[in-house]
């Protein structure tokens, strides 16, 4: 499921929060319980860019030049530029497979904020 800001969301599991500090040197510990259907609103979402690579870049590059114009290209040319699209064709492969971890802010109804929370936590309203 997409998160977008503004949907409403609720939590798809119970959600268990530990902490501790040190309080004028006495060490507090505590936990929040949120229970599953906890409801909120999304107020932000934080999807993490992919870093990619030159080899990445290139082969964005030279699949797209093959693509448009790989048609009308010279048959020599064109089997030089396949041979290099599909050396780099690892690097880009690499790159998709990245499991990036997006995150939101909820605001729930009872008042509590949870930042920083993964979306797979949340389910749609």
């Amino acid at each position: 499921m997409t998160l977008n800001q503004g949907l409403r969301v609720q939590l798809a599991a119970d959600l268990r929060l530990t902490d501790s500090l040190a309080a004028e040197g006495d060490l507090v510990a505590g936990f929040l319980a949120l229970a599953a259907g906890t409801e909120g609103t999304v107020e932000r979402v934080d999807e993490p860019r992919r870093q990619s690579g030159e080899d990445v870049r290139e082969y964005e590059r030279l699949k797209s030049l093959l693509g448009s114009f790989g048609h009308q290209m010279p048959e020599g040319s064109r089997k030089q530029l396949e041979e290099k699209v599909a050396s780099l064709e690892p690097a880009w492969v690499s790159h998709q497979e990245q499991k990036l971890r997006v995150t939101v802010r909820v605001r729930f109804d009872n008042g509590f904020v949870l930042d920083g929370a993964h979306a797979e936590l949340f389910t749609s309203a």
